[in-house]
C-alpha cells in the first residue's frame, strides 16, 4: 500500500525528511520573515550550524542522514535529487528574495548567474565540509568548532556577495543571539 503513494524507499525517505523540515519551529520562524540581509546571513549561519553540529553532535541518526546523502551521490542519486528538489522548494525562494533584498539595499553585489545556484554552492560547501569531520578520525583538522563555523560562514558569505560591513554587523548579530539550528538539507 506504501507504495502507491511513493515509488521507492528513497522517495519515501526523502518524503519524512521534507515533513521534519517543514515542521521544524526555526525554520518555520526564518521563512516568516521579511526577505533581507539579517535573514540571508541568519539561514546561511543555521545551514552551516547544522552541518557542523549533525558531525559533532550525539545524534547519530543525523550523520546517517549524510551518511545516506552521499551514498545516493556515488550511487543513482534518487534520493540526492529529491531531497534537493524539496529543499530548493523550501527555502529557495527565501535565499533569493533574502539576496535580492541585501543587493538592492547595498548590503551586496549581484553575482553572475542563477542565483539559486548560489544557495546550492553554499549548501554543498558547508556538506563537504561537515563530511571532512564526519569519521571517527576527522579528514581534516579544522580546529575549534566556533571558530570553524566563523570562518566558514564568512567565507559562503562573501562567496554570494555580501560585502564585509554586511557581514560584520549581521553574523555578529546572529552569533550573539544563539540560535538553534533549524533542520536544513538533510533532514534542510
Amino acid at each position: 500500500m506504501l507504495f502507491k503513494h511513493f515509488p521507492s524507499k528513497a522517495a519515501l525517505y526523502a518524503e519524512i525528511l521534507a515533513e521534519e523540515c517543514e515542521a521544524d519551529p526555526n525554520l518555520a520562524h526564518l521563512l516568516g520573515q521579511e526577505p533581507s540581509t539579517a535573514a540571508l546571513i541568519e539561514l546561511i549561519r543555521n545551514m552551516v550550524r547544522y552541518f557542523v553540529e549533525t558531525v559533532r553532535g550525539p545524534d547519530e541518526q543525523e550523520a546517517q542522514r549524510l551518511r545516506l546523502m552521499i551514498t545516493s551521490h556515488l550511487e543513482d542519486g534518487e534520493f540526492a535529487r529529491l531531497l534537493y528538489a524539496k529543499v530548493g522548494k523550501l527555502i529557495g525562494p527565501m535565499f533569493v528574495a533574502s539576496l535580492d533584498s541585501a543587493v538592492a539595499s547595498g548590503d551586496a553585489t549581484r553575482i553572475a548567474g542563477d542565483p539559486l545556484n548560489l544557495f546550492w554552492f553554499t549548501h554543498h560547501t558547508a556538506l563537504m565540509s561537515a563530511l571532512t569531520q564526519l569519521p571517527a578520525a576527522p579528514c581534516l583538522p579544522y580546529g575549534d568548532a566556533g571558530a570553524f563555523e566563523r570562518q566558514l560562514c564568512e567565507f559562503l558569505l562573501r562567496g554570494i556577495g555580501l560585502n564585509e560591513a554586511a557581514i560584520a554587523a549581521h553574523l555578529d548579530r546572529e552569533s550573539s543571539q544563539h540560535m538553534a539550528p533549524p533542520v536544513i538539507a538533510e533532514s534542510a
